[in-house]
């Protein structure tokens, strides 16, 4: 019988701020579920059981990532997608690792002033809403490359259970229902997207509803049956073309026909002996992780503290520093000479302590690059099979529910990524990311990204995996992970359910979850010179596996479960499943 773990948001956080008024979420985090064979962690419950069942069934990570990425698609519409685009790291069994880019790409009409005015600035709403909104997904070219090199079982098996929650439908729970609730007015702009995710009286579905999907249960039979060609060649295309010509897009054919996935190198670091792998450019998850990481490995961060005004000080400098490298210097590496090698080196890592102030609080304005002029409905999920071989894919529609639109006929919801490319140097994002010429829009152009699927080994063999959506605070959550595990001693439960803080050099704040820090360290902070937003909202929604403990103390100890799973408390709907 597979161990299970799910848990709602509002009861665990809730008991986690009564009894934790200082910040530590993690004191009320449940305990990790565990596994002897395997470990599918994701955002949906449901998901997580296909993913399960594929290992069971002898399908490798690979297999069940590709079957948990369809299902998805079907069971967590608002991220959960064949419409956009996403990442893939694998860390195979023998510990050579690769990874695959299926990242949304910009159309060949695309131009880099296509989202401003006739006086250069940017028009509202014209990178997120609508058929313009939209870059050439990659989802369904990144699956069946995955499938096809590195899988075992066959397409029509790992599709099955997709296709049957799109035709018979599936209940919806608590979670699912609020995801509806919150995007309603958005959805109902569109007639195909409302006539699916809308009642006919306009009201979203709620809790104990059942949604069915015949539109998109169609798309996948076409794309079960015959592959990748039926979404890039066929009608699928076709449809999504004619739609976006009838409404303001410019989608072509030739769009779909010459999307081709990536294979690249991971970017690889080392941290306190630990070997991190994680995504390369076109993402800057990976790099700025490892940037990041490289500047802290100098400081004795478990001395300090959790939570502590200096932890808190070193951890904000090193982003700060790190986000200037994001923002101006990293694009899409078909388009950009990316400064990999650089921001990866240890002695550019110690450039930077040495001009971090132990006492005050760095100023944003002063790095200011010369010549400088991704949303939480993002979904990662994390797999390990019997063998040890890892997955991690983050992948998204960019914004909740991606562009609002549906091509009618497809049931498939379209993403709206290219609000990811620069529309205007120093003009913030969704995110509110401020990005340099590196990301301009150019046709067929890969947008910047953030995601960082990421997976840790230590002394050859496989350690954690890790990843989060979060828009451009998905960097700072995987980041915060890997450090509450390896410096702060947490499991990985609590590694992920612990409060959160983030900085991106612009705006020149320090984010703080709800509770996420004692009062004394925000005077302490304050008085360094920092300005703290304190959120009255969360943000993630990690999912981790941690191999042969569920903690540091427990792998070293001895006698733990060999796969311990965590999906995070903020994720209402989310599973960790072991078998």
């Amino acid at each position: 019988m597979p161990l299970t773990r799910r848990t709602l948001i509002g009861v665990t956080l809730s008991l986690a701020i009564a009894l934790a008024p200082s910040g530590a979420l993690h004191a009320a985090s449940p305990q990790p579920a565990k596994g002897e064979h395997g470990m599918v962690v994701t955002a949906q419950h449901l998901a997580s059981e296909v993913g399960v069942e594929v290992l069971k069934k002898g399908g490798n990570a690979v297999d069940a990532a590709v079957a948990v990425g369809y299902a998805l698609a079907v069971v967590y519409p608002n991220a959960g997608n064949i419409g956009g685009g996403g990442f893939m790291t694998i860390r195979f069994k023998d510990g050579k690792s690769t990874f695959l880019d299926f990242r949304e790409r910009a159309p060949l009409a695309a131009t880099k002033t296509m989202y401003l005015d006739k006086d250069g600035n940017p028009v509202k709403g014209a990178s997120l809403d609508g058929y313009l909104a939209v870059g050439v997904p990659g989802s369904v070219a990144g699956f069946e490359m995955a499938r096809e090199k590195y899988g075992t079982l066959p397409r029509q098996d790992l599709m099955a259970p997709a296709i049957a929650y799109a035709k018979d439908g599936f209940i919806l729970d608590q979670g699912d229902a609020a995801s509806f609730a919150s995007n309603a007015a958005r959805l109902a702009k569109d007639p195909a997207a409302a006539a699916i995710f809308l009642k006919p009286d306009g009201k979203p579905y709620g809790a104990g509803e059942r949604l069915l999907q015949r539109d998109l249960a169609a798309s996948l039979a076409a794309i079960s049956e015959k592959g990748a060609d039926a979404f890039y060649k066929g009608a699928i295309a076709g449809a999504i073309v004619k739609a976006s010509g009838a409404r303001g897009g410019i989608l072509a054919k030739a769009d779909f026909e010459q999307y081709k996935v990536r294979e690249l190198q991971p970017v690889s670091c080392t941290y306190r002996g630990y070997e991190i792998v994680s995504s390369p450019p076109p993402s800057s998850g990976g790099v700025i992780i490892c940037e990041i990481l490289n500047v802290l490995e100098g400081y004795p961060l478990s001395y300090l503290g959790a939570g502590s005004a200096e932890t808190v000080h070193v951890m904000v400098e090193a982003m700060r520093y790190a986000y200037v490298d994001r923002n101006s210097a990293l694009g899409d590496p078909d388009f950009v000479d990316n400064p990999v090698s650089k921001l990866l080196d240890k002695g550019y890592a110690k450039e930077i302590r040495d001009k971090i102030d132990p006492f005050r609080a760095g100023v944003s304005q002063d790095l200011m690059p010369k010549g400088f002029g991704e949303s939480k409905e993002t979904t990662h999920y994390s797999i390990i099979d019997d063998d040890g071989n890892a997955v991690a894919i983050t992948y998204t529609l960019n914004g909740s529910f991606g562009a609002g639109v549906v091509a009618d006929g497809t049931g498939i919801l379209l993403n709206n990524e290219m609000d990811d490319f620069t529309q205007k140097p120093g003009v913030p994002n969704l995110y509110g990311l401020v990005q340099g010429e590196a990301n301009a829009i150019q046709p067929k152009k890969t947008p910047l990204s953030s995601m960082s699927p990421t997976i840790v080994a230590k002394d050859g063999k496989p350690f954690m995996v890790i990843g989060s959506p979060g828009g451009s605070r998905i960097i700072t959550i995987t980041l915060e992970a890997i450090v509450n595990v390896i410096d702060h001693g947490m499991n990985i439960q609590e590694a992920i359910d612990a409060s959160r803080i983030h900085h991106q050099w612009l705006p020149d704040t320090i984010y703080v979850e709800p509770f996420g820090l004692s009062p004394d360290t925000e005077k302490l902070l304050a008085g360094m010179g920092y300005h703290l937003d304190l959120a009255d909202s969360t943000w993630g929604q990690a999912a981790g596996i941690l191999v042969g403990g569920k903690s540091l103390a427990e792998i070293e100890k001895g006698g733990g479960a060999r796969y311990n799973g965590a999906i995070d408390s903020r994720a209402a709907s989310g599973e960790a499943i072991g078998y």
